[in-house]
């Protein structure tokens, strides 16, 4: 079985690089997109997510390889991305005007009890679509030193480029020594331009076949990954019950040899603000899970990309599979009770409610 060896921090180096798009999402509360008269803005992107959550929780140097448009939602996204800590690497376009290119817009209301938060997008002509291989230096960023590379599948979706990109990327910091890691992520709306679910598989096995940790459910590894699955289970079974994604763990190996990780989170959802939550993780064939518990959610955006972050951060310090999977758990379950898609918590916070703290006031 394959170990997960992470390679020591560099002096000047990173921790960690993504390589994905930036986006602004135009967050609405409550209020339904059709009823909205104004909104909060944040900066999202599931890749930069993890980096920027890596560094301002969890302290760690961290990079983002992404497109940047020079005009003012361009200038708006940067200046947050600095705000997080985070060191970027930018490839620059002029927008032209008129029709751009553009930063993608993302449209997400919260929902509400019953009524379901409603996600939607504006990815027309897209800067990070654009984006090659050749755009950027990965000798020089990988020399410098990264222990960490990640990306993930709403970028691979945006362009046959962008996931050729990926694979450039991947094949350079596998020379260099480091981790490799991708998260799934698949969402039909994004792929149903490029091919629909058979282009998706085809393009995400290569990815993973690159990669050493997966993140992602049994869905992203059965629509994804074309990874055989288990029998739809019962309307009434537990959604926290761990079995279905272990059960998948050999068709995954035997798929792709190179994996040394899988993990994903586990969320039942009562209503939109209610929802169970756990985490689990297998890691050079052992299974880890995490305890559960009960989120009082105020805003769901990037609960998976903060128990990414937490994960990843736990294996990067040396702790245990355990405490790594319980730092991700916990980590993801805080960021879902602030607004926006990027940490707002501290990594003392993150380890007291690991450890089994509770929300008594803290004095």
């Amino acid at each position: 079985m394959p170990v997960l060896t992470i390679p020591a921090r560099a002096a000047n180096g990173l921790d960690f690089l993504s390589l994905g798009a930036l986006v602004h999402r135009l967050d609405p509360g409550v209020i339904p997109f059709r009823k909205a008269t104004q909104f909060e803005v944040w900066v999202s992107g599931g890749e930069y997510n993890v980096a920027a959550n890596l560094s301002d929780c969890f302290r760690l140097r961290t990079g983002v390889t992404t497109a940047l448009v020079n005009y003012p939602i361009g200038d708006l996204i940067a200046d947050r991305v600095r705000a997080m800590g985070v060191q970027a690497f930018y490839k620059r376009f002029e927008h032209d005007g008129v029709t751009g290119p553009n930063m993608a817009t993302v449209y997400s209301d919260r929902g509400q009890g019953v009524r379901a938060p409603v996600v939607f997008y504006n990815r027309g002509n897209e800067a990070a679509a654009l984006l090659k291989p050749g755009d950027f230096d990965w000798k020089t960023l990988f020399g410098a030193g990264v222990r960490w590379f990640h990306s993930g599948g709403i970028f691979a979706s945006l362009s046959e480029t962008t996931a050729e990109l990926i694979l450039e990327g991947m094949q350079a910091a596998r020379a260099h020594g480091a981790v490799t890691s991708f998260d799934i992520n698949f969402r039909a709306k994004l792929w149903k331009r490029q091919g629909g679910t058979a282009r998706a598989q085809q393009v995400l096995r290569r990815i993973a076949a690159a990669t050493d940790v997966l993140v992602g459910n049994e869905e992203d590894l059965q629509l994804g990954l074309g990874i055989r699955g288990p029998e739809v289970a019962s309307p009434t079974a537990s959604k926290l019950d761990p079995s279905t994604f272990f059960g998948m763990m050999a068709h995954v190996v035997k798929a792709f040899p190179n994996i040394k990780a899988v993990a994903t989170t586990l969320r039942e959802v009562q209503s939109t603000n209610r929802h169970g939550w756990g985490a689990v993780l297998w890691l050079g064939g052992q299974t880890f899970v995490s305890p559960t518990c009960e989120l009082d959610v105020l805003c769901r955006i990037g609960g998976g990309d903060g128990f990414a972050a937490g994960l990843f951060y736990g294996l990067l310090a040396g702790l245990s599979p355990e405490e790594s999977l319980r730092l991700g758990w916990a980590h993801g379950a805080l960021l879902t009770t602030t607004p926006g898609d990027t940490t707002m918590v501290t990594l003392e916070q993150v380890q007291t409610f690991a450890a089994g703290g509770s929300a008594r006031v803290q004095r």
